[in-house]
C-alpha cells in the first residue's frame, strides 16, 4: 500500500538520522525510555481504576443514545511507523464516513478546512452526546488501553493518520521516534486552533527537549486546558 511504502521510507530517514548522530543526540536515553514506559503503565492502570465508574456511565450513554457501537477504533501511525487502532468513545453517527464524503464533495469550504486541519469546526457527523464528549475530551479516555498495550504514551505527539505523514516532511522522524500521546504540547497549546505547521514544530521540540519532568509539566497543564475547552471540537 502507498502509505506503508511512505512509512518505510520515512522511518528509513529516522535510521539515517541516527547514523548521522542527530537522532541519537535528541532521543531519550534507554533508562529514560524505561522510566517513561513504567510511569505510563502505573498511571494508566491507576486512571482506569479511578475512572471506571465514569467509563461505564459514558459507555451506557453512548450505547443507548442511538444503539450504535460504544467504541470507535481508527487506524493511526505509531512508534516506528507501525499502524495501530486508536480507541475512542464513538462521537459520530453510524454513517459518518458516507456523510463526510458527501460533504467534502458538495462543500468547497468544508473540503478546504478538512485538507488544512483534518478537522471540521461545524461537523454535522457528530452526535449531541459526542459533542459533549469531545469538548471535555472524555471521548479519548479509552486510549488508556492503548497506553497499556504499548501503542501510545501518556505524553507525546498527537496520533496521526497515514494520510498526514507527508505533512511532516523532513520532520517525520520527530513523530515516529516516540509513541504518540494521550496528551502533549498540542493538547495544552490550543488543540484544533493550532496550525498544522505549529503542531509539527511542537512535536520536534518535544523530542529534542524530552524529560520525565517535562512530561509531568504537560500532564499538569492538561487539566486546565481541558476545562478551558479552547480549540475543542
Amino acid at each position: 500500500m502507498a502509505w506503508q511504502a511512505h512509512s518505510f521510507e520515512a522511518w528509513s530517514r529516522v535510521g539515517q538520522s541516527a547514523k548521522d548522530g542527530d537522532l541519537h543526540a535528541s532521543q531519550p536515553r534507554a533508562a529514560g525510555r524505561s522510566s517513561k514506559r513504567a510511569l505510563d503503565i502505573l498511571l494508566a492502570i491507576t486512571a482506569l481504576i479511578l475512572l471506571s465508574p465514569l467509563l461505564l456511565l459514558v459507555a451506557m450513554i453512548v450505547k443507548f443514545s442511538d444503539r450504535g457501537p460504544i467504541f470507535y477504533s481508527h487506524t493511526r501511525i505509531g512508534f516506528g511507523g507501525a499502524p495501530f487502532g486508536c480507541l475512542k468513545f464513538r462521537t459520530m453517527k453510524t454513517d459518518a464516513s458516507a456523510q463526510l464524503a458527501e460533504l467534502l464533495q458538495n462543500s468547497p469550504a468544508a473540503r478546504s478546512e478538512w485538507e488544512a486541519t483534518r478537522k471540521l469546526k461545524d461537523d454535522p457527523r457528530i452526535t449531541v452526546v459526542g459533542d459533549i464528549l469531545r469538548r471535555s475530551s472524555i471521548d479519548e479516555l479509552p486510549q488508556l488501553f492503548n497506553v497499556l498495550r504499548g501503542e501510545m504514551s501518556l505524553v507525546g505527539p498527537r496520533p496521526i493518520t497515514a494520510e498526514e505523514l507527508p505533512r511532516y516532511g523532513e520532520h517525520i522522524w520527530a513523530y515516529m521516534a516516540v509513541r504518540p500521546g494521550l496528551t502533549g504540547h498540542w493538547q495544552t497549546s490550543g488543540r484544533n486552533d493550532v496550525s498544522y505547521e505549529h503542531r509539527v514544530s511542537l512535536d520536534v521540540h518535544y523530542l529534542n527537549n524530552w524529560s520525565l519532568g517535562r512530561d509531568f509539566i504537560i500532564i499538569a497543564k492538561t487539566i486546565p486546558a481541558l476545562f478551558s475547552q479552547r480549540g475543542s471540537y
